[in-house]
């Protein structure tokens, strides 16, 4: 009845794309489901066209999404409501037990654990593509990856998903969308958190109202990382987004421009390299001017500094023209070499591998890749 009028089975293709993609997720240091197997069923399957069939094996630390409490209230069942809320306190946040209000913490701690992931989301250019609240897993891992891509050129209003016409989950959007999907939770743990309604709709307004700043402080701790600040300023905030500005304004590679910065945090004699990946290099230029300015004040030496910016910036990412041909490779030909070299060229995604240089490569105009597709 799930299976969007296909026949409930999944296509080799979205099985390979999570396969991959999951398990550079996982190399990124991101929580996420993993992909223990990817097998070829041998049997097709029917979409548009018959396809060949496959079976990803996801594991996870649990199945259980905010779409799973949205279930089991909307038939009332305060008792089941709150089995699957002990349950989810005893496997995934055990401090909760303890709290005066278990319920409340539980949704605190959801808040926090999904403030954190989204963060780190965006901090590697990640798009989920379908963020409802069934692909929100309470544990804080990345789930369900069918129409996931990752920018290229830095755009935040970026969307790729087939079936996201208004934009809902555009790169920029994620943060108050899994807002939105945290408020859905809170509505059905309002029986648990308190016997009267308003008290309980106050306390989880209050916890809900707490995720904002949790995920501006997420994503700026972290975006100040990726530009070599390891003791934070006042100004931290406006530096970020006036070299993001920059991006968007001259179509700057997101994964390779801050890459490229590492090399400039070492050598400024790679400011050069840094700034021919915008369209406009004097922009580049006026930024890294005010960024040296800032460095001064930030006490690390250059190798500390690049060693340390690369380890959060990745020289390869998951290219969604490399996953595309991958899995036109894969189901037209039979041929998985291309996947397999991208499996093991991702498990290292921070490390630089000559081998793999190709991989670490922005498409060409005729390689983009503009939309994606669910499948899993």
């Amino acid at each position: 009845p799930y299976s969007r009028r296909g026949d409930g089975r999944a296509a080799l293709g979205p099985v390979l794309r999570e396969y991959i993609v999951s398990e550079a997720m996982h190399a990124l240091g991101i929580p996420t489901t993993r992909a223990l197997a990817a097998v070829v069923t041998g049997e097709p399957v029917q979409r548009e066209q018959l396809l060949p069939g496959g079976v990803v094996t996801r594991v996870a630390a649990s199945h259980i999404r905010v779409g799973t409490f949205q279930f089991i209230a909307s038939r009332g069942d305060t008792d089941g409501l709150k089995h699957l809320a002990d349950h989810v306190i005893a496997r995934h946040f055990p401090d909760a037990a303890g709290a005066e209000r278990p319920y409340l913490a539980l949704l605190e701690a959801v808040i926090a654990a999904q403030a954190s992931l989204i963060a780190r989301w965006l901090q590697v250019g990640f798009i989920h593509g379908v963020m409802n609240t069934d692909n929100c897993a309470v544990s804080g891992e990345t789930i369900d990856f069918g129409p996931c891509a990752f920018l290229d050129e830095y755009d935040p209003s970026k969307v790729f998903s087939s079936i996201d016409r208004n934009g809902r989950y555009a790169y920029a959007s994620q943060p108050s969308i899994g807002q939105w999907n945290l408020t859905r939770l809170a509505e059905t743990l309002l029986p648990l958190i308190d016997p009267d309604e308003d008290k309980a709709i106050a306390l989880a307004t209050s916890a809900i109202n707490a995720y904002g700043a949790a995920f501006q402080d997420h994503w700026l701790t972290g975006m100040a990382a990726k530009i070599g600040l390891s003791t934070p300023e006042d100004g931290d905030l406006v530096l970020v987004q006036s070299l993001l500005s920059a991006m968007h304004a001259n179509e700057t590679d997101f994964t390779l421009g801050f890459r490229r910065l590492c090399d400039a945090a070492e050598n400024a004699e790679a400011d050069v390299a840094f700034a021919a990946l915008f369209a406009d290099p004097a922009a580049a230029h006026v930024w890294l001017s005010g960024w040296r300015m800032r460095l001064g004040l930030d006490g690390q030496t250059a190798p500390a500094r690049a060693a340390a910016m690369r380890k959060v910036n990745p020289a390869f990412i998951p290219r969604n023209h490399r996953i595309e041909q991958a899995i036109a490779a894969a189901v037209n030909d039979g041929d998985f070499s291309l996947f397999e070299a991208l499996v093991e060229c991702l498990a290292k995604p921070y490390e630089d591998q000559p081998a793999f240089a190709a991989l670490a490569t922005p498409p060409k105009r005729e390689e983009r890749v503009t939309r994606t597709f669910c499948g899993t």
